[in-house]
């Protein structure tokens, strides 16, 4: 195993979809120990069973063995509800993937700061909210943002940006927020790398790189939707067709219209600036529970 990430031993919080698929890269690819914790125990079974079914396909298909499958399989824990992340005291490193919602990261990592070892790299997986913000809320009480522990929490604090499906793509989004040191950059990189991704760097700006475009395309398809400037499938034709695109903007808004919502209400609030408001039949469908794949209804039927 490469040492050069020093990660011996991982935890992830959040068993849905991204947390699951980072816990498969890491204990399939990275080789490493994962400690898995999620609040609703449902929601790591799901995540289990589903884990168990993409190591089931890649045997079938030829891709590992029986052998690898099971050593990838036991190398994840689950933590007990009871210890909840006071079980992560000695992992390496922490990587978030909690929803999309600024003071859910800010207390989460507000209380894992002050569990971990002070050496432990403290990533989140958000992808739009400020690193930099979110940095912040680990300074100890009791302490400032000048003052050296302050400093030193803050600086472990680093944006690891994966992509949905995580087991399928190959992008890892990489974010420096003010506070991060050169050493965290450099061993979260080293880690998404042995997670098998290739890694590009973003600004700490709202969306960074890929949801500063992403969205605000996915937004305008729908506005074209709402104003009936084309049909569903007229516009997603299009833009596969006439673009080469793999699929169309209103297909993959699908994969979780409640977050490309919420990034949107980043990129909005962060900027102030009009070109990312987000569509009132964005947020109606939210409103409507209708998100794409998730609940089974979005601007398609799953």
């Amino acid at each position: 195993m490469s040492v050069a990430h020093g990660v011996r031993r991982l935890g992830v919080l959040g068993a849905g979809q991204m947390g699951l698929g980072i816990t498969y890269v890491a204990a399939l690819h990275a080789r490493v120990p994962v400690l898995l914790y999620d609040r609703s125990t449902s929601q790591i079974q799901n995540g289990l069973n589903l884990m168990d079914k993409l190591l089931a396909k890649d045997v079938n298909k030829g891709k590992l063995t029986a052998e690898q499958a099971k050593e990838a399989r036991e190398r994840v824990t689950v933590v007990d509800q009871n210890r909840g992340i006071t079980a992560m005291r000695d992992v390496d490193m922490v990587i978030e993937a909690a929803s999309e919602n600024l003071q859910l990261k800010q207390s989460i990592f507000r209380s894992i700061s002050a569990e971990v070892s002070p050496s432990a790299i403290l990533a989140s997986n958000t992808s739009s909210i400020s690193i930099t913000k979110i940095a912040a809320s680990t300074i100890p009480e009791g302490s400032s943002a000048a003052a050296e522990a302050g400093k030193k929490s803050a600086s472990r604090v680093v944006g690891l940006h994966f992509f949905n499906p995580v087991p399928v793509m190959k992008l890892v989004e990489l974010i420096s927020a003010l506070q991060t040191s050169q050493e965290t950059l450099d061993r979260a990189r080293a880690f998404a790398v042995a997670c098998g991704k290739e890694v590009t760097t973003s600004q700490d700006v709202p969306g960074f790189v890929s949801n500063a475009l992403l969205m605000p395309f996915i937004n305008e398809a729908i506005m074209c939707l709402e104003k009936g400037t084309a049909t569903r499938d007229d516009i997603d034709k299009t833009l596969k067709l006439g673009m080469n695109h793999p699929m169309g903007p209103l297909q993959l808004g699908s994969i979780g219209l409640d977050t490309c919502l919420a990034i949107q209400q980043t990129l909005y609030a962060g900027t102030a600036d009009s070109k990312y408001r987000p569509s009132i039949l964005l947020e109606r469908m939210v409103d409507a529970g209708w998100y794409g794949k998730k609940s089974g209804k979005g601007f398609y039927e799953y």
